[in-house]
């Protein structure tokens, strides 16, 4: 096995060089014996490589359980031991075992596994019974539609007698319940759309009224949705010309400097930057995820985060057309957040002086893709830092950046690591709006009512369905250890006995959290809620702690409920999206917040596990920090919508002993 070990840290040690070709041979490593690269480079939380990849399917494929039609839709990396990570992080020592988790179908039967990659074999089988894996079926409706002499009379009806002047926007259904999504069913929905010819804006030039539901696995149109024809727009809405005005040319250009080179070392996927350690890889299903993030203090290196993430994602639209069943889309779980990565660019999607990486996804057929920069870290300058009386100094952060272009919408993850200690977890939505066709011109019309009853006129004979964007991000901090409480202190005011002048007084009331029933809740801005190690203390004889936030500011309304009945069946597929906060105890294999398998399946992540109610006090935990925003659609937001944010935060709360950021130099 020291040939495949080699390789994969040559591939780590061409990601510490940025912007050039991740594979061996390009950078001349050759010089560098095996024991050096693994040196610089080698972490156990390192992704899978692109010979990795494509190793473990072959693996498959040779093994007893292969065959000819298999797809994967998931190979990636099993995380070995948690405390032997921890322990190999503190200490270093011999690599641990490198094995590959996958997701595929066989037979139109979905499966999960395990192929140990140091002894070349699948060390794990099993049929998944209930839900599917991650879509990836994208245009099969296609050939199945166009086949079936019912659907090919609807779109005549339609206008549509050319199928060559037609294309299909599909997408798996969800759950609603076993009358239309059977167990063991894969089903999707299917939406004509109009090819117009030099269109840049594919999602300008909705066709609405027509929808077919189309069995995958039948490989047929299970059922016609026929309930209009409104016109379908025309106008390009080309977002990609540059319109020029007076201030176009008026803008000089901006040149971000670091003349001495950037603050930060980088060495494989480790990264190194003003007292934080941390590693970062590509998830092909939650995207980036940072790991065995530290925090150095006066040369003593402090425990914060083993891993955390994006745990799940849901953006609901509240349309109720048929044409519209399967948009309430569970990105993560249903798309892949990593899957839906794509290349950077520098000066408009990251800044210049930003140092950019590769990652590698699988594709269906088990063969390795490379996202050219897919990763972008840099600083910049985030105001002061403090200040007062004339004497301040610089708030520098450090940024790492990847964007998932998931169908119309465009997500910009951000995690951004401060000097004091705090890391803000932002999440920036861009991109082109669902729309539907309508026939509604202007709000004038008799028909504006009824046509922006669950919407917004965004342009001409256009729609823009109200929305949601709810993410979830899994947060498994281990604050100085992995024995932490979860607790609250509530700021309130009471009445002052015998008072002379003052009425009221200001006072705190602090509750430790036992089990995971006692956790769950809304988010309250006025409470804190606390993640603690009650066996260490700063000097004052606090428990060192950091503060989970999980809405730090937006520029759309904060989602503080989902906007659906307690009937509807969204609710059951992700019970995530009720609360804010939720805490359970550690378990490997709950790694999503609505559960693994997405599509076609009830919730079977937070709302399930938390059932049991566990103990979660000085026991290591996760906490489950739900945020996001509610979109209700404005003209400005079309043809391409602005890029608006929503920020989720951790902070410490007494970690430290004074203001963490003395040391920071004078400004010259």
């Amino acid at each position: 096995m020291k040939k495949k070990k080699l390789i994969v840290s040559v591939i780590a040690a061409c990601v510490v060089i940025a912007s050039i070709n991740l594979f061996p041979g390009a950078l001349g490593l050759g010089r560098l014996s095996a024991a050096e690269i693994d040196k610089i480079v080698y972490h156990p939380l390192n992704p899978l490589s692109p010979q990795e990849i494509e190793e473990a399917a072959a693996i498959i494929r040779n093994s007893q359980y292969g065959s000819k039609d298999l797809y994967f839709s998931e190979i990636k990396l099993e995380e070995p031991d948690k405390q032997k990570v921890w322990a190999w992080d503190d200490k270093g020592g011999a690599m641990l075992p490198r094995e590959a988790t996958f997701t595929l179908v066989k037979g139109n039967k979905p499966y999960e596994g395990t192929v140990d990659l140091d002894k070349d074999k699948v060390v794990y089988w099993k049929e998944v019974k209930t839900g599917w894996p991650l879509y990836v079926e994208w245009g099969q409706t296609e050939a199945i539609v166009e086949k079936d002499k019912d659907a090919v009379a609807a779109l005549a009806k339609h206008g549509i007698t050319d199928l060559s002047k037609v294309t299909f926007a599909d997408g798996p259904l969800g759950d609603y319940g076993p009358k239309l999504t059977p167990p063991g069913s894969r089903l999707a929905m299917s939406v004509p759309r109009p090819k117009i010819e030099g269109a840049v804006n594919n999602f300008a030039h909705p066709m609405d009224g027509l929808a077919f539901l189309v069995d995958l696995n039948a490989k047929k149109v299970l059922k016609i949705y026929d309930t209009g024809n409104p016109p379908v727009p025309t106008d390009p809405n080309d977002y990609t010309k540059v319109i020029k005005t007076s201030r176009t040319d008026q803008i000089k250009p901006l040149i971000i400097s670091q003349p001495k080179g950037a603050s930060f070392s980088v060495k494989g996927s480790s990264v190194d930057w003003q007292n934080w350690k941390f590693h970062f890889r590509l998830d092909p299903r939650v995207g980036p995820m940072v790991s065995t993030v530290s925090y150095t203090e006066n040369g003593n290196k402090r425990k914060v985060m083993y891993e955390g993430g994006l745990g799940g994602m849901m953006v609901p639209y509240g349309d109720p057309d048929a044409a519209w069943l399967y948009k309430i889309f569970m990105d993560a779980g249903e798309y892949g957040v990593g899957l839906s990565t794509r290349t950077l660019n520098a000066g408009s999607d990251v800044p210049k002086n930003a140092t950019l990486f590769d990652a590698a996804i699988n594709n269906t057929e088990g063969k390795a893709t490379v996202i050219k920069n897919a990763f972008a870290l840099f600083e910049r300058y985030a105001d002061p830092e403090w200040s007062h009386n004339g004497d301040a100094r610089e708030r520098r952060e450090l940024v790492l950046r990847a964007v998932a272009t998931i169908g119309n919408y465009d997500y910009v993850l951000d995690w951004v690591f401060l000097q004091n200690g705090s890391i803000k977890l932002m999440t920036g939505a861009t991109g082109l709006a669902q729309v539907k066709a309508v026939e509604t011109k202007t709000m004038d019309d008799k028909t504006a009512v009824r046509d922006t009853r669950n919407g917004k006129l965004v342009d001409t004979n256009i729609v823009a369905p109200t929305h949601q964007h709810i993410f979830s991000y899994r947060l498994d901090l281990d604050v100085d250890g992995e024995s932490n409480s979860v607790g609250e202190i509530l700021p309130k005011a009471v009445s002052v006995a015998n008072p002379e002048f003052a009425r009221s007084e200001m006072i705190t009331v602090e509750k430790t959290y036992k089990v995971e029933q006692e956790a769950i809740q809304k988010f309250d801005p006025d409470k804190i809620v606390l993640v603690t190690n009650t066996s260490k203390e700063n000097k004052l004889g606090y428990a060192t702690g950091y503060q989970v936030m999980p809405y730090a500011g937006g520029t759309h309304p904060f989602v503080e409920e989902p906007l659906f009945t307690k009937t509807d069946y969204v609710l059951k597929r992700a019970e995530f999206i009720n609360n804010h906060i939720w805490v359970t105890p550690y378990k490997k294999d709950e790694l999503y917040s609505e559960g693994k398998y997405t599509t076609h399946n009830t919730d079977t992540g937070l709302g399930l596990w938390t059932q049991q109610n566990r103990n979660i006090e000085n026991k290591d935990t996760v906490v489950w920090l739900t945020t996001g925003t509610t979109h209700v659609m404005r003209a400005e937001e079309f043809p391409i919508m602005p890029t608006e944010w929503v920020t989720a935060m951790i902070k410490p709360f007494n970690f430290f002993n004074e203001t963490p950021t003395l040391d920071l130099p004078k400004v010259e």
